[in-house]
């Protein structure tokens, strides 16, 4: 079981605004890009992505940001790595469209990775953007002004 990059970025996202929703002036999706050495046109994508499905509300311009739509506790890993992964396939017999595997009906590994992907979903289902954002966890202690790049790399 993997998250693709596209998740494992959404769910950055969710949580640094949640780690930062307290801040008078909402994150940025430069700061955000930055802090996390991710391209801020493929982070924007996601950011479109993570609005369009109601998680955040963004605004432009000037004094603009992210901002959480729901309370960090009301949002479950689970269901963000539900409508952000596009594939759970984890062989080829997983596949809606057929399989070519020549042991397909008669193989018990379908059913045991199914079983892992169901046990893999339920921790995710039990756990909030606020567990994962409490006082004393690395986000939380994510720094709240922006990190300028330096010719050699970063610097605080």
């Amino acid at each position: 079981m993997r998250l693709t990059q596209w998740t494992d970025y959404a769910l950055r996202v969710l949580m640094y605004c949640a780690a930062h929703a307290e801040r008078e002036t909402a994150p940025t999706i430069a700061e955000i890009a930055e802090v996390h050495a991710i391209s801020r046109s493929h982070l924007m994508k996601i950011v479109m992505e993570l609005s369009a499905k109601g998680w955040l509300s963004t605004t432009r311009g000037r004094g603009g940001g992210l901002r959480l739509v729901q309370r960090p506790s009301q949002i479950v890993v689970g269901e963000v790595v539900r409508q952000m992964e596009e594939d759970f396939g984890l062989v080829e017999c997983f596949n809606t469209e057929g399989s070519h595997c020549k042991l397909d009906g008669h193989c018990r590994l379908k059913g045991v990775l199914s079983n892992a992907l169901q046990a893999w979903m339920d921790v995710l289902d039990g756990v909030t953007l606020a567990d994962l954002v409490a006082p004393g966890t690395a986000v939380s202690a994510l720094p709240l002004t922006r990190i300028k790049r330096s010719a050699r790399g970063l610097a605080a």
